[in-house]
């Protein structure tokens, strides 16, 4: 890479620097043709010359007071509905209860009953069983 002196940089910087500020002011004639603004820029006047600042409204105490009650109102309505109390406990009569008792029991019948026939040999009954216990207990004579 040549190497230039220090006179020959600042005089090629001070060329660009100008040729950046013709191509900035080109700019922001189009668009302000276009009707384009820039940052912090009011928008063109009526004639399309002079800037004329954006009339500010200003509102008064009493507007706010009553724009910042409205909102306490909506915010509190807002918190009302959301701590809407929970749905009761639904309760299980006995009816109900004796009900689902009875279906279980018939199903763990048949569950049992399955097995059994699986197995190949019916199984006895509790009172089958208590029965054989207490002849066996009991002697003949």
């Amino acid at each position: 890479m040549a190497r230039y002196d220090e006179g020959f940089l600042r005089a090629a910087l001070t060329g660009y620097e100008s040729e950046k500020a013709k191509i900035e002011a080109a700019i922001t004639e189009i668009q302000a043709q276009l009707g384009h603004r820039g940052p912090g820029r009011p928008k063109a006047g009526p004639d399309g010359e002079g800037h004329t600042a954006p009339k500010r409204r200003t509102m008064g105490a009493s507007a706010r007071r009553r724009i910042a009650a409205a909102q306490r109102k909506r915010w509190a309505a807002l918190k009302n509905a959301q701590a809407a109390p929970p749905k009761p406990k639904r309760k299980l009569s006995a009816a109900g209860r004796r009900a689902i008792i009875e279906a279980t029991k018939k199903r763990w019948a048949a569950i049992r009953a399955a097995k059994a026939k699986a197995a190949g040999k019916p199984k006895a009954s509790k009172a089958a069983k208590s029965r054989k216990l207490a002849a066996q207990a009991t002697p003949t004579a």
